[in-house]
């Protein structure tokens, strides 16, 4: 996958995440892909998925699977 434009990424983060500082934000609404980034570092590189991907993660952590 070459570069992809985030500009018009919509990014947002759990309401669950508080304040600490410790946070991912994720963008969903870009054509094909789902972007997440720190959100301590907005300017930062962020990590690209496929659909298929983030929901294959999505489905891993919540059946535990990266629980340690």
């Amino acid at each position: 996958m070459g570069p992809v434009d985030l500009g018009g990424a919509e990014w947002r983060k759990s309401s669950a995440s508080g304040d600490n500082g410790q946070c991912v934000e994720v963008a969903t609404n870009l054509p094909g892909i789902i972007a997440v980034r720190d959100s301590k570092n907005p300017r930062g590189p962020a990590l690209i998925f496929t659909p298929d991907e983030w929901r294959a993660f999505l489905q891993g952590a919540n059946q535990g699977e990266f629980d340690i």
